[in-house]
């Protein structure tokens, strides 16, 4: 049985930090391959095209054979849904033990998640920390654990990894507000994404 982790996301832009924790992942864990998925259309925020997400993803992780890019919540060209993530990508490669990379704030919502109680259990949990709010490794810990007992108390079953992390202080956020306010991103995302992102005027002003 194959291992393969799904990392779901804007990714709007994708940056340094985004590529070392999956780099992480494969490192501290069994799986062979991260299936980089951005969200098509995000149920809660507005993003950049798609098709720049995308094409700034493929720019971002096509020197690294145990990544790979997947379109496949464009397909259904409706609210992006990891639920529906999953149960499409498991008919694309049957046979494999799922895992999913998350943020520790994104992982700290998961059981008010869409049909998230069933996804809780169909997938390994790696959790990526925080630093950019000062959180500590016993802090992040304590925090997952809070999240399985919620769980437990729906009768939830979650299994989950703390990915160590370098300590690198970048999001996506950040990135666009720079862009916004005409600061340098210069070595906070790959330099193709970087010379991507100015040829076509992404994040000069707001989305």
């Amino acid at each position: 049985m194959q291992q393969l982790a799904i990392f779901g996301g804007t990714f709007d832009p994708i940056h340094w930090g985004h590529l070392l924790i999956a780099e992480t992942a494969l490192h501290q864990t069994a799986i062979e391959k991260v299936i980089w998925t951005p969200s098509f259309q995000p149920p809660h925020k507005t993003a950049a095209l798609f098709e720049h997400r995308l094409a700034m993803l493929q720019i971002a992780t096509k020197d690294n054979s145990a990544f790979t890019v997947s379109q496949i919540e464009a397909k259904s060209r409706g609210n992006s849904y990891a639920i529906n993530t999953l149960i499409d990508l498991s008919a694309c490669y049957p046979n494999t033990r799922w895992y999913w990379i998350v943020g520790l704030d994104t992982f700290q919502t998961l059981p008010r998640w869409y049909r998230g109680q069933e996804l809780a259990q169909m997938c390994n949990w790696l959790i990526a920390p925080r630093f950019l709010s000062g959180e500590t490794i016993p802090q992040s810990e304590l925090i997952c654990k809070q999240v399985k007992q919620q769980l437990q108390k729906q009768s939830v079953t979650i299994h989950w990894q703390l990915l160590h992390t370098p300590l690198v202080g970048i999001s996506s956020s950040l990135i666009r507000q720079f862009c916004r306010e005409g600061q340098s991103i210069r070595y906070l995302v790959p330099e193709e994404v970087r010379s991507y992102m100015t040829f076509h005027g992404l994040y000069t002003r707001s989305i």
